[in-house]
């Protein structure tokens, strides 16, 4: 016989095994859904780069549904939705529709560079901009395009976000609740003030700051805008004296003569 003679022409590739850890990692997941997990793609405007990708990541060499992921061709039956390209203006309202047509608990992921952030086309006259633009994104994988290995391992996060919105739970404590800061200052002032102070000078510079500053307004029961030229002309470090001043101003902007 030919194959006799040539018995180590035909290939035989090595069994791949798994390791244990993801082995037992991987069965417990999809025994905790119990179900495969369908996702449907939502072309916003991208290059097609991106779907290229996802094409080769869910046939067979990388086999994305040895992990229990299919695709489907309606939203009505999607778990996940994974949204594609700079959101335009003329996909807007049907991206939107995808969305409120997934049932729940659904989750979305935000893909490739243009679909994070809206990529190279940000700035362009007809784009929004990326996915959290329209919709709340529960996992981004960026990339332009991601490869099929990021690609499986940004499913495999979303599959454990969704096991965990399977089985979540809500505790509510009823009967106590938390003093507000200054309740002498209206919430609107007070949310104006912060986002002012941290605009300045960081998120946490700007918290300390602007608590520094309402306190002082509130001191002995005086008048805020003096207390607020005390603090202004007391303070030795220029920088916070700059941003004490501009806060000044904001309070006089929201003061009804």
């Amino acid at each position: 016989m030919i194959e006799d003679n040539f018995p180590t022409l035909q290939f035989q590739p090595t069994k791949k095994q798994l390791d244990d850890k993801i082995a037992e990692a991987k069965g417990k997941l999809l025994n905790s859904i119990k179900k495969s997990v369908y996702i449907y793609r939502v072309d916003c405007g991208g290059c097609n780069g991106c779907e290229i990708e996802i094409f080769a990541t869910i046939t067979s060499v990388f086999d994305a549904e040895r992990f229990g992921i299919k695709n489907t061709p309606s939203p009505r039956h999607a778990d996940i939705l994974v949204y594609t390209g700079a959101v335009t203006r003329a996909m807007r309202m049907p991206g939107i529709r995808a969305y409120e047509a997934a049932p729940d608990p659904k989750l979305v992921v935000s893909y490739g560079a243009c679909g994070c952030t809206g990529g190279i086309f940000h700035d362009n006259y007809c784009v929004w901009g990326g996915t959290d633009k329209i919709v709340p994104v529960d996992v981004y994988i960026p990339g332009c395009p991601p490869t099929p290995a990021q690609t499986i391992y940004g499913f495999a996060i979303t599959l454990g976000l969704l096991d965990q919105k399977l089985h979540e739970s809500h505790h509510q404590e009823t009967g106590f609740a938390f003093p507000p800061t200054f309740p002498d200052i209206p919430y609107k002032i007070r949310v104006a003030f912060e986002r002012e102070a941290r605009l300045m000078s960081g998120y946490y510079s700007g918290a300390q700051i602007v608590n520094e500053f309402m306190e002082a307004l509130t001191n002995n029961g005086g008048d805020a805008l003096t207390n607020a030229d005390a603090l202004i002309l007391g303070e030795a470090d220029p920088r916070k004296a700059e941003v004490f001043t501009d806060l000044k101003k904001l309070l006089e902007s929201k003061i009804v003569a």
